[in-house]
């Protein structure tokens, strides 16, 4: 039983030296950069607006792409993204109902719910979903289909 034993663990010995690494290959230090891509995408952190909602509205985006969106990067499936609805929205709608429209397209962005196959893809691969649609007003809202491919963003 001992030399068995011995003979099973000399061929393992063997075997997985015959997997190292040979003299032509040696282990090099990999020239790896771990910084992030910073996109050409310039944002506007300006505080110009037409009323106080929308300024607050700004004030909140800028904070968020500041020191959220720039330092994590862009994570939103949706198109516009959610900082840039909430800004539109602001600017189409009031405060309030800008803050009501944000917070129901932020619960349809978590990843927890992957429920968005009834929306049309923008050529990036993200999701179209424009605050217009949601204004109530039925002049403004443009159903696309699900199928359906936006060209621009």
């Amino acid at each position: 039983m001992q030399n068995k034993l011995t003979i099973f663990l000399l061929s393992a010995l063997f075997i997985s030296s015959s997997f190292c690494q040979i003299e032509k290959l040696k282990w090099q230090k990999a020239d790896v950069s771990y910084e992030k891509q910073i996109h050409d995408k310039k944002r506007n952190y300006s505080f110009e607006s037409d009323n106080a909602g929308e300024f607050l509205a700004k004030s909140l985006a800028n904070a968020y792409w500041f020191f959220i969106s720039d330092v994590d990067g862009e994570n939103c499936p949706f198109r516009p993204s959610c900082s840039s609805f909430l800004l539109q929205s602001a600017k189409e709608t009031n405060i309030f109902q800008a803050s009501l429209m944000f917070f129901d397209r932020f619960t349809r962005d978590m990843n927890l719910a992957k429920g968005h196959d009834h929306y049309p893809i923008v050529s990036s691969g993200h999701f179209y979903d424009p605050p217009h649609n949601y204004t109530l007003n039925q002049g403004r809202i443009n159903y696309l289909p699900p199928s359906f491919i936006v060209d621009d963003e």
